[in-house]
Formats: structure tokens, sequence, C-alpha cells
């Protein structure tokens, strides 16, 4: 099976003996707390999960620094995004010392990890906004994922950490959560060799379920990994167990037997464009893909991005870095010349006409008043149940 990112091994931060966690938890609740951001209980999660590979915690404000200016820590490591637990203030915590991160997405806020600090350091505006620049691409506070960012706090508090829970994730998608290390499991179990995932924040229409087909007829994959995120997302995204139901739907129906695996993972959107999509590629090697597509606009968000900056900021990465190969996609749509779904690109005859075209809004719009879009744009079960959320909002 394809290595984890920067190691041979997989190395999730998550306590695996019970009897070990329900001490660490015990230990926890003496400590000094700090309620962190969602981001950060976001970033624990994943690091516990493993598809933060190789990280062994948040980030100091060097290495967060030298990330987004080069997409390498101080130490030369290979990453794309600042990884950190930023808070508006830390006068209580002093480096050297545990501390337990609460949960700020569960009642109660119970600990979610504990972290050794190394340090505790405040970035200036001017820091700040250079990582959002780097990052993000720009400065707009329009844009979420500089907003959700920016409203986390100045103040860095790094060091390793070990994870105790996985926050909601594990009790709100019983069936649908897994970690890096389940995912590498399951694979092997299934027998697959060569594997293509997908990420979605969105539900799955027609195009995107035959951009699947093609990836795996393309590269002779054996198996599909859906992998969805399942944290939090910008207003008026659909809610992940909405989306859960109706991708889980399309794959019972239209994918064969043991061909197509629905799975999530703990994250919050970045929206980060061409920096996520690398960090999405991190993941699905992380979890045992050996191939990610990548498509339009991947992980973008309004008018921040070009449509295939996504893709070309792979051709900047020296070889080798990654061992996850990239597919690379066009937009997809029902030709009706063809009578099939296609890469718009291998269709040079075709007028924007002999396409079926809907915008994102058109289709909330029709779903809302109870009507399906056409088959040719999603598979009717599917809208049944987007036609349930929507009429109930």
């Amino acid at each position: 099976m394809i290595k984890p990112h920067g190691s041979d091994e997989l190395n999730p931060l998550f306590i695996q003996d019970a009897n070990a966690r329900a001490q660490r938890v015990a230990s926890a609740r003496e400590l000094p707390s700090v309620l962190v951001s969602s981001a950060s209980a976001a970033n624990a999660v994943m690091l516990g999960c493993g598809y933060f590979n190789p990280l062994t915690g948040y980030m100091n404000k060097a290495d967060a620094l030298a990330v987004a200016q080069s997409m390498r820590t101080g130490e030369g490591l290979f990453w794309p995004t600042p990884v950190l637990n930023l808070v508006p203030s830390a006068a209580a915590i002093t480096p050297g010392q545990p501390i337990a991160l609460t949960d700020p997405n569960v009642e109660g806020h119970p600990p979610l990890a504990i972290q050794r600090v190394d340090a505790v350091e405040t970035f200036s505006g001017e820091e700040l906004a250079y990582i959002t620049a780097q990052v993000f691409g720009t400065q707009d506070s329009a844009h979420p994922g500089v907003a959700n960012f920016n409203a986390q706090g100045n103040v860095c508090i790094s060091g390793p950490i070990e994870v105790l829970n996985y926050s909601y994730f594990e009790t709100d998608f019983p069936d649908t959560f897994r970690t890096a290390v389940a995912i590498r499991e399951a694979i092997a179990a299934r027998g697959w060799h060569k594997v293509v995932a997908f990420q979605t924040r969105n539900p799955m229409h027609r195009a995107h379920e035959e951009l699947c087909r093609m990836a795996m007829e393309r590269l002779g994959c054996d198996g599909l990994v859906i992998h969805m995120l399942l944290g939090k997302l910008k207003q008026g995204d659909v809610p992940a167990e909405v989306r859960d139901a109706a991708i889980r739907k399309m794959v019972e129906l239209y994918f064969p037997a043991n061909s197509g695996m629905v799975t999530g993972y703990g994250f919050d959107m970045l929206y980060a464009g061409p920096r996520e999509a690398v960090l999405h590629a991190i993941f699905r090697q992380n979890m045992g893909a050996t191939h990610f597509i990548i498509g339009r606009d991947h992980a973008g968000v309004g008018d921040y991005y070009g449509a295939f900056d996504a893709q070309s900021i792979f051709d900047s990465i020296p070889a080798g870095t990654l061992e996850i190969e990239i597919f690379k996609a066009d937009h997809t749509a029902w030709s009706k010349k063809l009578n099939k779904v296609v890469m718009m690109r291998e269709a040079p005859d075709h007028e924007k006409d002999d396409f079926v075209l809907l915008s994102g809004t058109a289709v909330r719009e029709m779903l809302s008043h109870g009507i399906a879009p056409p088959k040719e744009f999603s598979r009717p079960e599917v809208a049944q149940i987007l036609i349930g959320y929507y009429k109930n909002l």
C-alpha cells in the first residue's frame, strides 16, 4: 500500500488504549484548560485520525510563517497550510506545562486533547495578513476562510498533543466518519491496490458520479473512496447528514458492489482553493489512496481562484514530494449530442447549448419548489432526498 506522507508508518495521535485514554481524560480535567476554536478542534481531530501525518501537534509561529511562504516547515517538511492552535489570549499559559484543550462543538466542552506547550507566541497584524494572503490568496474579510482564520485570535500555542476523542464526528456520523487508519484497513480488507479518492462538501450530481467512474476506468482502479467533509461549512452549504444520505443512495443504486466506499472526515472547510487542494491530497495519501481527483475550482469559493489553479499548483511541487497521483479533470456535464456525461474539454465540437448545464442557484430554486432537476443532471433518488431537505428550510 502507498506510504503515508512524510513517514514509513502512519502516526495517529489518538490514544488507542482505552484504559490509558480514560486515565488521560481524568488527568485532563485537573489541568489548566483552553476552550479552542472550531478550527483548532478540527485540527486536533485530524491529528488524532492520522490525516495530518507526520505532524505531532500544532505548529509554532516560525513554522506557520515558513509554510505560508514556501509550503515547508523550518525542518523542511512539505506542508501547504499552517496547522495552528490560535486563541485570543493565553495569559495563564506558560511553556513547558500540559494543558487540556476543550471542545467548543460538544455540550459541556469536554477535554478533546492534552497539549504540551512548547511556546506561546503572538502574531502581529502584518504576520496574520501575510499568512492569509499566501494561504488563501486574498486578505478579503468576505472570504469565509479568511474570516474564520482572523476570528480565532492572534496568540499561537504550539506543541505536541495527545487526542482523547473525535469530537462530535464519531457520534453524529457513526456510519460515515472514519480515521485514516480505518480507511487503510478497509482498503486492505477489500483487496484494493489502486484506489482513487473523491473529495466533496456538496451532494453529488450525475456529473460527479460519472467523473468518479471515468477516473476509475482510465486509471484502472480497483476502488473508489468518496470522502466527504463532515465539519463546519459556510452558510448555505448543504448539511453533512443530507449529503451523506444522498451520496449513499447514489452509490447503493448506481455503483457495482465493492467498487465504492462512502466515508467522511472531521475537518472544517478552509475554502483555500489551491493550497487546500494540496492539503486534501495529503489527507488521501495518508488514508491509502493512490490517486486523487482534482476538478475545476477545487476547494474554491466565489471568484477568488482561477478554474484550474488547484490543478496547476501541483505542477510547481517538486517530483517525489507526494506519492499520490493527481487525476486532473475538467468540468463534466451531460452531452445532448452524445447522450452521456463527458468532460467538456473532450467535446470540442460542442457549443454551450449542447450540454445540460444548471447553476447552483437554479438547482436550489428547483429543489426548494419540489421540482427534480433533469435526470441528465441528477439521479431522481438523489433529487428526492434534496427536495426533502429544501422544503423544510
